[in-house]
Protein backbone atom coordinates (compact mmCIF):
# COMPACT_ATOMS: atom_id res chain seq x y z
CA UNK A 1 0.00 0.00 0.00
CA UNK A 2 1.43 3.43 -0.95
CA UNK A 3 1.92 5.93 1.41
CA UNK A 4 3.81 9.55 1.99
CA UNK A 5 4.16 10.79 5.55
CA UNK A 6 5.28 14.58 5.73
CA UNK A 7 6.76 16.08 8.66
CA UNK A 8 9.26 19.08 9.34
CA UNK A 9 6.28 21.67 10.04
CA UNK A 10 6.51 24.17 12.69
CA UNK A 11 6.07 27.50 13.80
CA UNK A 12 8.51 30.12 13.10
CA UNK A 13 9.38 33.58 12.57
CA UNK A 14 9.56 35.29 9.47
CA UNK A 15 13.30 34.78 7.99
CA UNK A 16 13.10 31.83 9.56
CA UNK A 17 13.67 28.15 8.20
CA UNK A 18 12.15 25.20 8.04
CA UNK A 19 12.69 21.65 6.50
CA UNK A 20 10.25 19.21 5.16
CA UNK A 21 10.17 15.68 4.79
CA UNK A 22 8.77 13.14 2.73
CA UNK A 23 8.63 9.82 3.60
CA UNK A 24 6.98 7.41 1.43
CA UNK A 25 5.97 4.19 1.48
CA UNK A 26 5.16 1.13 -1.03
CA UNK A 27 7.89 2.42 -3.81
CA UNK A 28 11.43 4.51 -3.98
CA UNK A 29 11.23 7.75 -5.17
CA UNK A 30 14.41 7.83 -7.26
CA UNK A 31 12.35 7.85 -10.59
CA UNK A 32 9.10 8.76 -10.13
CA UNK A 33 8.17 12.75 -10.13
CA UNK A 34 7.13 14.25 -6.77
CA UNK A 35 6.02 17.43 -5.72
CA UNK A 36 5.35 19.54 -3.05
CA UNK A 37 2.23 21.62 -2.60
CA UNK A 38 0.20 23.85 0.18
CA UNK A 39 -3.21 25.24 1.18
CA UNK A 40 -3.55 28.49 2.74
CA UNK A 41 -7.44 28.70 4.96
CA UNK A 42 -9.38 29.82 2.33
CA UNK A 43 -7.05 29.44 -0.81
CA UNK A 44 -6.59 26.62 -3.36
CA UNK A 45 -4.09 24.38 -2.99
CA UNK A 46 -1.04 25.85 -5.06
CA UNK A 47 2.26 23.47 -6.49
CA UNK A 48 5.43 24.78 -4.53
CA UNK A 49 7.84 22.67 -6.11
CA UNK A 50 8.43 19.21 -7.93
CA UNK A 51 11.11 17.30 -8.98
CA UNK A 52 11.48 14.78 -11.65
CA UNK A 53 13.83 13.16 -14.35
CA UNK A 54 14.43 16.54 -16.22
CA UNK A 55 15.24 18.31 -12.89
CA UNK A 56 13.74 20.44 -10.29
CA UNK A 57 11.18 23.26 -10.71
CA UNK A 58 9.43 26.24 -8.32
CA UNK A 59 6.80 28.69 -8.17
CA UNK A 60 7.69 32.04 -8.45
CA UNK A 61 6.70 32.66 -5.19
CA UNK A 62 9.18 30.46 -3.57
CA UNK A 63 12.17 30.49 -6.02
CA UNK A 64 15.39 31.39 -4.45
CA UNK A 65 14.12 30.63 -1.05
CA UNK A 66 12.73 26.83 -1.07
CA UNK A 67 14.90 23.95 -2.42
CA UNK A 68 13.05 20.11 -2.95
CA UNK A 69 15.88 17.85 -2.76
CA UNK A 70 15.71 13.69 -2.92
CA UNK A 71 17.73 11.83 -0.11
CA UNK A 72 18.13 8.47 -2.43
CA UNK A 73 19.53 6.46 0.30
CA UNK A 74 17.17 7.11 2.99
CA UNK A 75 14.46 7.28 0.51
CA UNK A 76 12.57 10.86 1.57
CA UNK A 77 12.25 13.78 -0.31
CA UNK A 78 13.14 16.75 0.85
CA UNK A 79 11.98 20.89 0.69
CA UNK A 80 14.48 23.58 2.69
CA UNK A 81 12.59 26.52 2.86
CA UNK A 82 14.50 29.54 4.04
CA UNK A 83 13.92 33.30 4.54
CA UNK A 84 10.24 32.18 5.25
CA UNK A 85 7.15 34.95 5.10
CA UNK A 86 3.91 34.91 6.57
CA UNK A 87 2.23 34.40 3.26
CA UNK A 88 4.33 31.00 3.63
CA UNK A 89 1.67 29.82 6.41
CA UNK A 90 -0.21 26.52 5.38
CA UNK A 91 -0.53 23.29 5.10
CA UNK A 92 2.58 21.27 3.01
CA UNK A 93 1.57 18.22 1.21
CA UNK A 94 4.17 16.10 -0.69
CA UNK A 95 2.69 14.37 -3.77
CA UNK A 96 3.77 11.42 -6.26
CA UNK A 97 3.07 11.29 -10.02
CA UNK A 98 3.96 7.63 -11.29
CA UNK A 99 5.92 9.27 -13.92
CA UNK A 100 9.51 10.29 -14.50
CA UNK A 101 7.89 14.02 -15.69
CA UNK A 102 5.81 15.83 -13.21
CA UNK A 103 4.64 17.85 -16.52
CA UNK A 104 3.52 20.61 -14.19
CA UNK A 105 1.87 20.98 -11.03
CA UNK A 106 -1.61 20.08 -11.95
CA UNK A 107 -2.98 18.01 -9.27
CA UNK A 108 -5.25 15.83 -11.15
CA UNK A 109 -1.76 14.09 -12.17
CA UNK A 110 -0.72 13.18 -9.18
CA UNK A 111 -1.70 9.66 -7.81
CA UNK A 112 -0.46 9.95 -4.02
CA UNK A 113 -0.83 12.28 -1.41
CA UNK A 114 0.33 12.64 2.08
CA UNK A 115 -1.83 14.32 5.16
CA UNK A 116 0.28 17.13 5.47
CA UNK A 117 2.06 19.10 7.79
CA UNK A 118 1.68 22.49 8.77
CA UNK A 119 3.96 25.29 8.56
CA UNK A 120 3.11 28.98 10.29
CA UNK A 121 5.25 31.66 10.05
CA UNK A 122 4.86 34.75 12.14
CA UNK A 123 5.64 38.32 11.61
Amino acid sequence: QVQLVESGGGSVQAGGSLRLSCAPSGFTINTNCMGWFRQAPGKEREGVARSDYGGNTYADSVKGRFTISRDNAKNTLLLQMNSLKPEDTAMYYCAERPSIYCTGFTMSRYNYWGQGTQVTVSS
